[in-house]
């Protein structure tokens, strides 16, 4: 593994962590969420993982980014989404399609939900296109 790089940037005043993995940027969506809640990013994250349209997205993005990318397993969850009851997290996400475009870190410090530029941006966009 490559070394990380962090930065941070303040966008609306709020303080967003960046960093480079494997030369691919990762921004953090537990701290974009935070716009929207401060108390409960997490459940932000998880409304915009549990919409069809965003599990389209992010399934083709790995389908055309990642080898080891489980399609089968994405074409359920994409299947399932349409369901009103289905729910989503990056970490349920990750560990059953072997996705990397989004990253998952326990912990209360260092600790979020990270994702590719690409999908950070997209992310941005639908918590507020005024940011």
């Amino acid at each position: 593994m490559s070394k990380n790089k962090k930065e941070t940037i303040t966008v609306k005043g709020t303080e967003i962590v960046l960093f480079s993995k494997e030369k691919e940027d990762y921004i953090s969506l537990t701290d974009m969420a935070k716009y929207r809640d401060n108390e409960n990013p997490s459940q932000i994250i998880s409304l915009w993982l549990r919409t069809y349209s965003t599990i389209e997205y992010i399934g083709l993005w790995e389908k055309l980014n990642n080898p080891n990318f489980k399609p089968h397993i994405y074409e359920g969850f994409k299947n399932e989404s349409a369901k009103p009851h289905f729910w989503m997290s990056a970490q349920k996400w990750i560990n059953e399609t072997n996705a990397i475009g989004m990253i998952s870190k326990s912990g209360r410090y260092g600790g979020g939900t990270f994702a590719h530029s690409d999908i950070a941006f997209k992310f941005a966009a639908w918590i507020s296109a005024r940011v």
